[in-house]
């Protein structure tokens, strides 16, 4: 028995896919949209072998309202959950305009459509990102905001439209959950992360420099406030990030309004830190340069998790040994991506 049908928006993605899989496997109806602008169509092929099941699937850049409309009028939706979007930091300092253009304006026509449909139950992929430079860690989600880039300042300013959309419509129940940085992949090799180009994150460049694809990591810069000089993240594992999407779209029936949870680890590793852990997963030597800092990047990002695991009954279960070795699997299944 069906336990609702769920639009999930961005779904072919790193994020997404994952989220597809948990949703299915945990009875859920799933309609994929994506505009496959950094993504493959090769991923429902994997989540139909993973799970039995082939989610129904639109092509459909979300600013483009017709086709949103459309696409609504064909399902009876219960909820979304809205991973899509753009979101490389450095990419975002380059072209903000494009960030905004996407981020936002996909957002908020959604929203709209959303509304037309009687739709108002959202789970929104935001970002940790939008703290900025936290005077104290670990963050917890009364952390005053400070995004540094536009890529962190979209998640900020959606986040505000949806706090607005629900104190004007009482109706609406959307949760914001700000997960600190997504990395591994799933256990069984067949979905992980397929960046187009060269990778904006370091896990994937991680993994194209053990086979070979790129030439060294790019350590961007080693002089700031941390252990040893390089930034620390708080890196999750993809699939804990996919059961908190679901966790949270279980309680979104149960109240109104915006409610905003972090999602992390609660453990802070650095970039040397990391290479060296993907070094003992891969069994491998990974070369790295130290080159100048990126802007809008800040020192280290560290989530307190109480509240979700409070509220949610989330926890994360998979430490960084672990995601190392679940992304050098895929990597090493799929040393191309998936258009191998």
């Amino acid at each position: 028995m069906s336990r609702g049908t769920v639009l999930l928006t961005g779904g072919t993605g790193f994020i997404g896919s994952h989220t597809c899989v948990e949703l299915l496997e945990c009875g859920y109806d799933v309609v994929l949209v994506d505009s496959l602008v950094n993504s493959s169509m090769r991923v429902m092929e994997r989540i139909t072998e993973l799970t039995a099941r082939r989610p129904a699937f639109h092509s459909i850049d979300l600013r483009d309202e017709e086709a949103l409309d459309s696409m609504f009028r064909r399902h009876d939706f219960d909820a979304v959950v809205h991973l899509a979007g753009y979101k490389a930091v450095g990419e975002s300092v380059e072209i903000p305009l494009e960030y905004y253009d996407n981020n936002i304006g996909g957002t908020v026509t959604l929203i709209r459509v959303m509304r037309r449909h009687n739709v108002c139950r959202l789970v929104f992929s935001s970002s940790c990102s939008i703290y900025g430079k936290a005077e104290c860690m670990p963050l917890d989600e009364n952390a005053a905001a400070g995004p540094t880039n536009p890529y962190s300042r979209t998640k900020w300013m959606i986040e505000q439209i949806l706090s607005d959309v629900c104190t004007a419509e009482p109706d609406w129940s959307v949760t914001s959950l700000r997960y600190f940085n997504p990395v591994g992949a799933h256990e069984s090799g067949l979905l992980g992360e397929v960046p187009r180009g060269v990778p904006n994150n370091l896990m994937p460049y991680v993994m194209q420099v053990v086979v070979g694809r790129l030439p060294h990591v790019n350590v961007f810069g080693d002089d700031y406030d941390t252990v040893d000089g390089t930034g620390v993240r708080d890196y999750i594992h993809v699939v804990d990030v996919a059961v908190g999407h679901r966790q949270a779209l279980e309680r979104i029936h149960h109240g109104s309004g915006h409610t905003v949870y972090n999602l992390g680890t609660g453990v802070g590793t650095s970039v040397l830190e990391l290479i060296g852990a993907a070094e003992k997963a891969c069994e491998a030597s990974i070369p790295f340069e130290v080159v100048g800092r990126r802007s809008g990047d800040v020192d280290a990002l560290v989530a307190d998790v109480t509240k979700a695991q409070r509220d949610l009954g989330w926890d994360p279960r998979r430490d960084i040994d672990d995601m190392c070795r679940d992304s050098w699997r895929f990597q090493r299944r799929n040393a191309c991506g998936y258009e191998e």
